[in-house]
């Protein structure tokens, strides 16, 4: 038998991560560089891009873009392509929760997290497709949440999204596993991240997430390593249209 920790090495891919300017975006640049990877980092603090590529060296890149600029898409995906070439994977992390109560959604922000969680996966990931076709080989990998199956107080928008990223990413596996392209998401629990740090602030509310969970904490940032470089390399070749969920067994209960 073959090496079989040759399965999860990405030497020679492409990898592109959005809303790698922190939170679990920017521990998905980490590990797949640390696999081997070449990372172009997007997203729209160019600072924060600046100091991750200069930890990760000269195997990463950034652009800066918002990426739910949907006039924008096709500089994107060329912006994104110049440094190392077109991708061969790509890692959907940005994402907004405005945490609007349904008696006080706004459309400006049920229109930006609809823009940024749901269309942003998909136009980007069909602007990248094509390169990933011609190579026979490609990885989508969407973010989830525990609010693609559960509903939480003031998510209202932010649970839309995730719901529809459950069954977008479904679609994308119909749409392009004949060509070698695999679409996956992962749905984290409670992880510290900028978008959960009003939960992780209060430490009876963090507790309580915790003990929701199979085994009684909430995530640490290494407990992601694991199902994305499976998610992102050979090992899951066989592996499609699936949401992996990485929550201590929050969604288990």
């Amino acid at each position: 038998m073959d090496d079989p920790r040759a399965l999860f090495d990405l030497s020679g891919r492409v990898a592109c991560i959005t809303g790698a300017s922190s939170g679990l975006g920017r521990r998905a640049a980490l590990i797949l560089a640390s696999a081997g990877a070449r990372v172009v980092a997007v997203a729209r603090r160019e600072s924060a891009l600046k100091s991750l590529k200069t930890e990760i060296g000269d195997h990463a890149d950034y652009v800066v873009a918002d990426v739910a600029d949907r006039d924008n898409v096709g500089a994107l995906r060329d912006a994104i392509s110049t440094p190392f070439g077109a991708p061969d994977i790509v890692v959907h992390a940005a994402g907004v929760n405005t945490r609007e109560t349904a008696d006080d959604v706004t459309v400006e922000g049920w229109d930006r997290t609809i823009a940024l969680n749901l269309n942003a996966p998909f136009f980007l990931s069909q602007a990248l497709v094509p390169a990933m076709k011609a190579k026979g080989w490609g990885r989508i990998v969407n973010f989830a949440s525990l609010q693609t199956t559960r509903a939480f107080p003031g998510g209202i928008a932010y649970g839309a999204t995730k719901a529809g990223i459950g069954q977008l990413t479904r679609a994308m596996a119909e749409a392009w596993s004949r060509d070698g392209i695999t679409a996956n998401a992962i749905g984290p629990g409670f992880f510290p991240t900028e978008l959960t740090q009003a939960v992780f602030e209060d430490p009876e509310r963090a507790a309580r997430n915790a003990a929701q969970t199979c085994i009684q904490r909430n995530g640490r940032m290494e407990d992601l390593d694991g199902p994305l470089l499976f998610l992102c390399s050979d090992a899951s070749g066989y592996v499609t249209g699936q949401v992996l969920m990485v929550d201590g067994g929050f969604t288990a209960k």
